[in-house]
């Protein structure tokens, strides 16, 4: 079984499939926008950070909290392991191409949430719901639309089980035990506990504790690279001219590294760049469907966001340090990699905690994240009735991953990730010309920077 999945994953998201797929719609998206995400980021972080909310929007949650919930579902495993992983099979190269998924894919996020929002329809609770699995169904309309919708669905919601759930807890519980020893199936406990009462309580709930404790982690995990990059400062200046040259030339075998082609590092770059930021994967959508706004292209502003976050930032951050102190020529892969960069470059025992505290967060916030959208999947399938049967389930497989041995379960969330992504693509390709026209319509607009006060 586990190879057959990795055959398929392999063939999902190797050079033929996914990868130019992913990347292409990005290119093309940013040339119909006209680089969007480029001259309006400062407005869009100026909506995000500062203003957080539009009063008298329909929706449940702000505009900050809906960008916080999309925080938390990506900042997440990928920022720390996905990151050395890259580094580890496809050198310090595989980076730079990490920045090229971010930056074409902040394109595809905009669009993703503003067919979110522009699509969105009620509950039967009265919560707004939204994200591909509408957006293809009634943008894309007719029989192919609503198949589109269903696919996406359907794999939203097995891949939440995976991706989102037992990979997430099962890397915390191991964290854990191996920085202090604590047994695997207390942490799964104390860990489902804590999930379980944020969960429970729906999209209201997750907003208000991702908005609270998604800042503190992020900042903390850059403070703590910050430091190892500016203790190495005399390293910077050649470790960016290496991620620029392997980029497009390879690395040779160094130390503890095997060596890679440049076609390796476009392809782990690019993989764990989406892995990290989900931009194509249709998810962000999701959550921007539950802001309260009465434009879609406000909140698509503030979504973007979401991406430059993930991926310049924090992701950055990973990779600078992993490169600067050298560490990526050990041999090692994975968290483990991280861990050792910031051995290297933080005073005595903190380079491990730290590690571990950030993977705990991130981890924690993206079980937060995907739990919200595995339960929007399952109400599109099936109605309301389905979500708390879903949410007991998801909340139970938190403790499952904690004490199993996940190495299939990887492979399959590659493959439900992956499948996810087809139908949004092909959604987003065909509604390219409603998210270009809406979108120069509204800034054509006089007044299209005044934001509502009351």
């Amino acid at each position: 079984m586990q190879q057959t999945l990795t055959a398929i994953a392999d063939f999902v998201w190797g050079p033929a499939l996914l990868i130019p797929l992913l990347l292409l719609t990005g290119l093309y998206l940013t040339v119909r926008l006209r680089g969007l995400q480029f001259h309006k980021l400062f407005h869009a972080l100026y909506l995000a950070l500062v203003r957080r909310s539009e009063p008298g929007g329909e929706g449940d949650i702000t505009h900050y909290q809906a960008l916080a919930t999309a925080l938390a579902a990506t900042v997440g495993v990928g920022n720390i392991a996905g990151v050395a992983t890259a580094i580890h099979l496809g050198g310090p190269g595989a980076l730079f191409w990490m920045w090229v998924t971010g930056l074409v894919g902040m394109a595809t996020k905009y669009a993703e949430a503003f067919l979110g929002v522009r699509f969105r329809r009620k509950d039967a609770k009265g919560e707004q719901s939204g994200g591909p699995m509408f957006y293809l169904t009634y943008g894309v309309g007719g029989r192919f639309g609503a198949i589109l919708g269903i696919l996406f669905a359907v794999f939203g919601a097995l891949a939440a089980f995976g991706i989102g759930n037992m990979v997430q807890s099962n890397s915390v519980a191991d964290a854990i035990n191996a920085q202090w020893g604590v047994p695997m199936w207390l942490t799964g406990i104390i860990i489902t506990v804590l999930s379980a009462a944020v969960i429970l309580g729906g999209i209201k709930s997750i907003g208000t504790v991702t908005s609270a404790f998604v800042p503190v982690m992020i900042v903390f995990y850059i403070l703590g690279a910050l430091w190892i990059i500016i203790a190495n400062i005399g390293n910077l200046p050649s470790a960016i001219a290496l991620i620029f040259t392997d980029a497009f030339t390879g690395t040779a075998a160094t130390g503890g590294f095997a060596g890679s082609t440049i076609l390796l590092a476009i392809r782990y770059g690019v993989a764990r760049g989406i892995f990290s930021n989900e931009s194509g994967l249709g998810t962000g959508g999701i959550a921007a469907a539950a802001a309260k706004t009465a434009e879609p292209v406000r909140q698509a502003l503030v979504s973007m966001t979401q991406t430059f976050i993930d991926t310049l930032i924090v992701v950055t951050m990973t990779g600078l340090a992993i490169v600067v102190t050298d560490a990526w020529k050990s041999g090692e892969t994975g968290a483990p990699l991280t861990t050792l960069a910031f051995s290297d470059g933080l005073p005595g025992q903190w380079g491990g905690i730290v590690v571990t505290i950030g993977l705990v967060f991130f981890a924690y916030s993206t079980l937060l994240g995907w739990a919200y959208y595995g339960e929007r999947c399952m109400d599109r399938l099936f109605g309301r009735v389905a979500v708390a049967p879903y949410r007991v389930v998801f909340i139970a497989l938190i403790f499952v991953g904690t004490i199993t041995h996940l190495e299939t379960v990887w492979t399959f969330s590659d493959i439900m990730n992956g499948l996810m992504a087809l139908p949004n693509l092909i959604g987003l390709i065909m509604l390219s010309g409603l998210v270009v026209r809406e979108t120069r319509e509204y800034f054509n607009r006089p007044d299209w920077e005044k934001i509502p006060t009351s």
